[in-house]
């Protein structure tokens, strides 16, 4: 089972605010051009992060790309 079905959001890369920080935005929902959505900031150094309970290590990061792993 793939474990990303697991996720109740969607999650969308927001980039690195500075060298040390990257977001992440994790959509609860959406309608049309309304929604709901947090985006939380996690420092670089980490490797791994935790979203709706699920641990993801994050592989790779840069300004326009990130690479994580289930």
């Amino acid at each position: 089972m793939d474990r990303f079905l697991v996720l109740k959001d969607r999650i969308i890369y927001a980039g690195m605010p500075s060298e040390k920080v990257f977001s992440i935005i994790q959509v609860r929902w959406e309608f049309f051009y309304r929604g709901y959505s947090w985006n939380p900031f996690f420092a670089t150094s980490r490797s791994e992060i935790r979203i709706e309970g699920v641990n993801i290590l994050v592989e790779h990061v840069t300004p326009d790309e990130i690479r994580l792993r289930l």
